[in-house]
C-alpha cells in the first residue's frame, strides 16, 4: 500500500497529492509516469510524475477529474492508500541524457496548457538544479484554472503567464506569447510543449514555421500505460508508435495530430474500436476489446 501523505485541490476539479513510493521515487526522472490503483480491482490510472523527493521518497502527482476513477481518486485524502503505484514507466525526457556542458548553452523555451504545467515543473525544476536556465510559457483558460505558478516561478529562468480571456498576465493562446517573444528577439534551440493535443498542434504548427525544433508529450491521449490498449497509438514520421511504452515524449513536428486526436474520440465507443480495428488492419494494436 502507498499511503496518501498531502492532498490539495489546486484549483477547480484539480488536485496534486504526495505519495509515500521510496521506490520510484528513487529511480524517477522527468517525463515518466506511474500508474496507480484505488483497489485490487480497480482502474489503471497513468499520471506523469509531478515533483520527487529521494530522501524522503515522495512522489508528487497531479490529477484532473474527468472520469468516473479520477472522480473517486478525488475522494481520498490524506491518510489513504492506493493499492498500487508503479513505476517509474516511460522514457525519460531527452534532455536527461545531454551533456550539461552543452546543454547549458542551449535557448530553452517550455510551454505548459493547463494540466500540462505538472509534467513541465519537474522538467525545468531538473534543468534549474543542473544549473541550466529555462523560459516559461504557462498558459489556462482563465486565472482561476493557473496551477503551480509559484513553484514554477522558483525554477524557471523567465516566466510568462497567459490566459485566454485575458484575466491575468499576457491575454490570449500560449502561441501569441511564443510569436511576441520571438519578435521581441528571443531566440530558442528548442522548445518543449505540454497541453491538450490542440494546443500542441498549434505550438507545433508555429515552431516549425519558426525554425524551432520541439519536443511534444502525448501523456493525454495514454489509457492504461503499457501498450496493452492501444488508445495512445499515433503515427510519428509515417511509423507506428504508442505513447505510453516509446514515448512520451516525440518530435512535435513529425506527429500526425489530426490522426491521433480523431483516434482518440473515436476509441471512446464500441463502434469507434471495432471501425479502428477495420481501418488499421494487421497495424491494429491490443485491449480494444474487438481483438483476438
Amino acid at each position: 500500500m502507498y499511503k496518501i501523505l498531502k492532498k490539495q485541490e489546486l484549483t477547480t476539479n484539480i488536485y496534486l497529492m504526495d505519495v509515500e513510493a521510496k521506490r520510484v521515487a528513487k529511480s524517477c526522472l522527468p517525463g515518466q509516469f506511474v500508474i496507480v490503483r484505488m483497489g485490487d480491482d480497480g482502474e489503471r490510472i497513468p499520471l506523469t510524475i509531478c515533483d520527487y523527493n529521494r530522501e524522503t521518497g515522495v512522489v508528487t502527482i497531479v490529477f484532473q477529474t474527468v472520469g468516473a476513477a479520477t472522480k473517486m481518486m478525488a475522494t481520498l485524502e490524506a491518510g489513504d492508500s492506493f493499492h498500487d503505484f508503479v513505476g517509474p514507466l516511460g522514457c525519460p525526457s531527452e534532455f536527461c541524457k545531454e551533456d550539461l556542458a552543452e546543454l547549458k548553452n542551449k535557448k530553452i523555451l517550455f510551454v505548459a496548457g493547463g494540466v500540462g504545467a505538472a509534467p513541465v515543473y519537474p522538467q525545468v525544476k531538473w534543468l534549474h538544479e543542473n544549473g541550466v536556465a529555462a523560459d516559461v510559457i504557462v498558459g489556462s483558460k482563465t486565472k482561476d484554472l493557473l496551477i503551480l505558478e509559484k513553484e514554477m516561478e522558483a525554477v524557471a529562468g523567465n516566466l510568462y503567464v497567459t490566459t485566454d480571456d485575458g484575466s491575468y498576465g499576457r491575454a490570449g493562446m500560449v502561441t501569441q506569447t511564443i510569436k511576441d517573444l520571438v519578435a521581441e528577439g528571443k531566440q530558442y534551440d528548442v522548445c518543449i510543449a505540454i497541453g491538450p493535443m490542440i494546443m500542441m498542434k498549434f505550438v507545433c504548427l508555429l515552431t516549425k514555421e519558426l525554425g524551432i525544433p520541439t519536443i511534444v508529450s502525448l501523456n493525454p491521449i495514454m489509457v492504461d500505460g503499457t501498450g496493452m490498449c492501444g488508445a495512445c497509438r499515433v503515427t510519428v514520421d509515417g511509423k507506428v508508435k504508442f505513447a505510453c511504452v516509446d514515448g512520451p515524449e516525440f518530435d512535435g513536428h513529425a506527429v500526425n495530430f489530426d490522426e491521433a486526436m480523431r483516434r482518440q474520440q473515436i476509441y471512446k465507443t464500441a463502434e469507434g474500436k471495432a471501425m479502428l480495428k477495420l481501418e488499421e488492419g494487421d497495424t491494429h494494436h491490443g485491449g480494444c476489446g474487438n481483438c483476438n
